[in-house]
């Protein structure tokens, strides 16, 4: 297997990794107290082509692979968690299922301006009463001769704040057991339609999180994404690939960790020497390190079979799982290796423990992947394709 970046990966990298420390790196610490995404920081974000990477040019994207979208969300995540985020779900839980169940008129409607940066997509799954259990959801779609007529509450909406664009799920046959969930693309802003509460959250804070109130909210019939009945596919199979967005996000930030404590570690001095002298401080130093490396080739695995139309599911739920429990590790270590000062705002990394927490919950939680993965490996054929 060839673990080599692409010439195109090694360019796109260096690139994003001056853009992330020039510019998204100043403002992290007061969007973390602001609680508020820029338009200066989205409109630069637009310019350098990350809300459409691997939208294909005819609609006018930046046509990259799934590795260098992993590259951009690690590389703006080690710098800022919530502004990754932002880029992850814009890309993974919106774009993504358009180009993947849209029809080509969703797809000329939408795509370009998602790609733009114009718009910004959100998905919006989870209600107060299902989370986990997605197929629980109580928020009703009914068609009537003006339209699909949608009723109910959706919480935990990523992007909810800023969003023009919203994959919905709704119910559509309360009576059916497996076909009870429709997809839908909503714009936002329209009647019917109106956020409940931003929450206020431990971390990733820039990152709206959103509660939407649908009443008898009117979508046109062309609103339906994907076959009638098959939400549910169209969800997991956007979760799926969700996740590996998050396990580069959880990868960034396990990054920033490890370099914020070489830093300190070498110019902090205790018994008259630098701290990293000291076996203590090198094993969570190598812990560290070793972490962030299988992250890797778990997450660039589950990207390159996504880019090549293999199965990933399980890839997908591994690398998330293994990622986003080694970023709160090494976020732990970080916060221990500063001691007293890890735990002040004066150092960032108390925002990357804060920060980290997130990824082992949303896009499913840890436990969750347990479930896939385990399930998966009782798969004869799983285990036989190894």
């Amino acid at each position: 297997m060839d673990f080599e970046f692409t010439e195109d990966h090694r360019v796109l990298q260096q690139s994003l990794r001056e853009f992330a420390d020039e510019v998204v790196a100043p403002g992290a610490s007061d969007r973390d107290e602001s609680e508020e995404f820029p338009d200066d920081l989205r409109r630069q974000l637009a310019e350098m082509g990350l809300f459409g990477s691997y939208v294909p040019e005819a609609f006018g994207g930046a046509g990259m692979d799934v590795v260098s979208y992993v590259i951009i969300v690690e590389e703006i995540s080690r710098v800022c968690a919530a502004t990754g985020v932002v880029i992850s779900a814009h890309t993974s839980l919106c774009v993504d299922p358009i180009l993947a169940y849209g029809t080509d008129e969703q797809k000329q409607t939408y795509l370009p301006k998602l790609a733009s940066g114009e718009w910004i997509g959100c998905l919006s799954l989870t209600e107060p009463g299902s989370g986990s259990d997605a197929g629980a959801a109580a928020c009703t779609a009914e068609l009537k001769d003006d339209g699909w007529h949608i009723d109910g509450r959706k919480c935990f909406v990523t992007n909810g704040g800023e969003a023009n664009v919203m994959v919905l799920l709704a119910v559509t046959a309360p009576q059916e057991k497996r076909h009870r969930l429709s997809a839908f693309l909503v714009q936002i802003p329209q009647a019917g339609v109106s956020i409940g509460k931003l929450e206020k959250k431990l971390g990733i804070k820039c990152s709206s999180t959103a509660e939407f109130v649908f009443e008898d909210c009117v979508i046109p019939r062309e609103s339906l994404l994907g076959e009638l009945g098959k939400g549910l596919n169209v969800a997991l199979a956007t979760l799926d690939g969700g996740r590996i967005g998050i396990a580069a996000q959880a990868l960034g930030i396990a990054e920033a960790c490890l370099e914020e404590s070489l830093g300190y570690s070498k110019a902090r001095e205790q018994f008259g020497r630098p701290i990293c002298k000291f076996q203590a401080i090198q094993h969570k130093l190598a812990d560290m390190k070793v972490g962030i490396e299988a992250a890797r080739a778990l997450t660039h695995r589950a990207a390159w079979l996504k880019q090549n139309n293999k199965p990933f599911g399980p890839e997908a739920a591994m690398a998330k799982l293994f990622a986003s429990e080694m970023a709160s590790k090494n976020a732990n270590h970080a916060v221990q290796v500063f001691g007293g000062y890890g735990y002040c705002k004066d150092y960032p990394v108390e925002r990357f423990l804060r920060d980290a927490k997130i990824t082992e919950i949303y896009e499913g939680t840890s436990e969750i992947h347990r479930l896939v993965i385990s399930r998966s490996a009782l798969t004869p054929q799983w285990v036989c394709n190894r």
